[in-house]
Order: structure tokens, then C-alpha cells, then sequence
């Protein structure tokens, strides 16, 4: 079997990564998968050692790629172009849709664009997700399956393992709060900001890690108020860290008694938690959907009140002060991703889902229960 997924931004984001652990995992089944991205945010490095990657902008290569490569299906990710594509290439087999925006107004377009194709599903990675695409569609059944971590990569590295000589450094052995992801207004940057000078004014025993953010399209923002709120000595920012060494980011945050910090205002699911969370590190993020479907408060992070600053700092201090419960919720939080969100576990899921979902769609019958 052999399906394409399409995709139009190739971030190091949560979408990309989770599709990494699908197609090595979907291999193992019997399942061959392409990806084909048109624009390159500096993620090609963590794909194309697992899969074949397409990236163009170009339409008749699209067109070609779909014609001659006989996909048993074909995925769209949040790419209302891909529908002109595949309906200019005459492509009859069947079409599954990934849902993975969570503002509505940005997802709209994704999901009013078919023009004739008709997708038979809609996979989307959280309960809230499912709760947003539904007021956008109708009569096509949605599909609840987590995002998977691979747990024999991502795992509580033990301490003569961990590789303390690569970037970043805890070079003054302070308590580490990590930070990762694109430095954009959705991921609010600037509330991280406002939280590390809260904690600088406060004490000097903490450091943030800043972990991504080289392609992010408020780069240069971010950078300018970072350096006038004169943050560089509280705040380190590693704009690329290679995908290889995130457990090792995961690892020195854990031993430093530390934790990660989300400022986020949306997301449909969030890869950086349950990475964080099986490496052993407690999450500390605003208690919203779907960040309260992964996070258990008080057993695997703490969460705090909207975007309130002070109850953030609050949160973080809570876990680096008390290092009994940060090892039970280093504990805990592996445990958790282990039963829920590791790669076998979700991807035996997806996996049963597009074998019966072709497999009925050759048989004449294209009907699948949502769940």
C-alpha cells in the first residue's frame, strides 16, 4: 500500500514530526509514504531520511506526481489547493482530510475548497479539534486520533546517556524552563517574554531555552524585543537544534529540576508536550483545549489560568521549588504518554483505520463511522 500526504508548509513543527514517527511505524505495516510539501520552512532535514519528499510549487509536477505514482490514497493536510490537483489529475481513489489549524477562520478555507472531490473523512488529532471542524462541515464523519511520539526515541534518556557537550549549555547549573517552537503570535512569544522578566526581577536561579524559531515569520520581531528588554542574559535562544538531539534538550531540562513552559493560545493538538512529557519533564501551560487533554494538572504539569503571567511564573516556581514533586511528575508523565500517546498505541489506530477505509472504498462501500 502506498498513500501521499499533502502538505503545503515542511515546518519542524508538531504536524511534521508527528508524521515522522507515522511513516516509520506505517513502514513496519506495510505502508509506504510520500509526502509532498510546497514550501520549505526548514523542516526537509527531519523528513527525508524516513520517506520520498516532493516539494514544488509548480502544478503540472503536482499533477504527475499524483498520475504516476498509483497512491491507494491520498491525504490533504490543511491545503485547499491540493483539491484542484487531485481533481485535475482524475485521481479515483480515495481522499482522507486532516484537519490540524485551530483558529477557525484560517481553517475555513481548507475545508470549503473541495469544488467536485469528495472526501470520505476528516482525521483530526484532539476531541477539541473535532469540536471545531464540525461547525465548519457537514455530512462528513470525523475521525479522533492523537498524535504519536516515538518512545524509543523520545524517552527519559538516563544520566550516562545524556550528551551535556552539545549546544545548549547549562553552563551556570541553573534550574532550565524550556521554551520550544516557532517564535510567532500564536505560539505568544511575547508572554514568554514578559514571564522571564518577572522571573529575572525576581530571583537568578532560572534560565529559559529558547528552542526553534530560525524560519518563523516574527523572527526579527521577536529579536528586537528581546534585546531591548535587555532578556539575552535570562532568555538563550537556540534557533536550530537538530531533531537528533531534542532528547538530549528534553534530558538536560529534566536533571537541571526544570520544566517546559507553553505560552500558546491555540493549538489542535501540540507535539512539544507529550515529547516533553515521556523525556521526563513536567509541562507547565494555560489549561485550555486541547493542552488539558494531554496534560493531567497537578499529576504531569501544572497549568495556569488563560494568559495570566503571574499565575505562569507561579506554576514554574511550584515545580522547580519542590524537587519530591517534580519527580513524581517526571514519573507520571512518561507513564502517561506510554499508555496514550506513544507511536504503537496511535498508529495501530490510523493504521486499521486506512487498511478498512480502502479496503471498503474497493469493495464499493465508502462509509466509516466516526468516532
Amino acid at each position: 500500500m502506498k498513500i501521499l500526504v499533502i502538505w503545503r508548509l515542511l515546518t519542524v513543527g508538531g504536524v511534521n514530526a508527528g508524521w515522522r514517527n507515522r511513516a516509520i511505524y506505517f513502514k513496519k505495516h506495510g505502508i509506504e509514504t510520500e509526502f509532498l510539501y510546497t514550501t520549505d520552512h526548514g523542516g526537509l532535514h527531519i523528513m527525508q531520511d524516513v520517506a520520498k519528499v516532493y516539494l514544488t510549487k509548480d502544478d503540472k509536477e503536482i499533477i504527475n506526481i499524483i498520475k504516476e505514482n498509483g497512491y491507494d490514497a491520498i491525504i490533504v493536510v490543511d491545503t485547499g489547493a491540493a483539491y484542484k490537483w487531485i481533481r485535475k489529475a482524475k485521481y479515483k481513489g480515495p481522499i482522507l482530510i486532516e484537519a490540524r489549524t485551530p483558529e477557525l477562520i484560517k481553517l475555513m478555507p481548507h475545508l470549503k475548497t473541495f469544488k467536485g472531490i469528495e472526501p470520505k473523512l476528516i482525521i483530526v488529532p484532539s476531541h477539541y479539534q473535532k469540536r471545531l471542524v464540525s461547525i465548519l462541515t457537514e455530512d462528513i464523519p470525523i475521525h479522533v486520533i492523537y498524535n504519536g511520539v516515538d518512545t524509543s526515541f523520545f524517552r527519559a534518556l538516563p544520566l550516562e546517556e545524556i550528551d551535556f557537550a552539545s549546544q545548549p549549555l547549562n553552563q551556570h547549573g541553573k534550574k532550565i524552563v524550556g521554551w520550544i517552537g516557532r517564535t510567532d503570535r500564536r505560539k505568544n512569544w511575547p508572554m514568554l517574554l514578559e514571564v522571564a522578566e518577572k522571573i529575572k526581577n525576581e530571583r537568578d536561579d532560572i534560565e529559559f531555552w529558547l528552542i526553534g524559531g530560525a524560519q518563523s515569520v516574527q523572527r526579527e520581531e521577536f529579536a528586537a524585543a528581546w534585546n531591548d528588554g535587555e532578556l539575552t542574559d535570562i532568555v538563550k535562544w537556540f534557533p536550530v537544534i537538530p531533531y537528533q538531539q531534542m532528547p538530549h534538550v528534553y534530558a538536560k531540562i529534566r536533571e537541571s529540576g526544570g520544566c517546559t513552559l507553553a505560552t500558546t493560545k491555540s493549538e489542535s493538538f501540540g507535539n512539544t508536550f507529550i515529547e516533553s512529557m515521556v523525556c521526563g519533564v513536567p509541562v507547565v501551560a494555560s489549561n485550555i483545549m486541547p493542552i488539558n487533554e494531554l496534560v493531567v494538572n497537578g499529576e504531569t504539569g501544572l497549568l495556569y489560568r488563560g494568559q495570566n503571567v503571574d499565575d505562569a511564573v507561579k506554576q514554574i516556581y511550584e515545580i522547580v521549588d519542590n524537587p519530591d514533586m517534580h519527580r513524581k511528575m517526571s514519573a507520571a508523565a512518561v507513564r502517561r504518554v506510554e499508555e496514550n500517546f506513544a507511536i504503537q498505541v496511535v498508529a495501530d489506530q490510523y493504521v486499521h483505520l486506512l487498511k478498512s477505509f480502502i479496503q471498503l472504498e474497493r469493495n464499493g462501500d465508502g462509509e466509516v463511522e466516526a468516532t
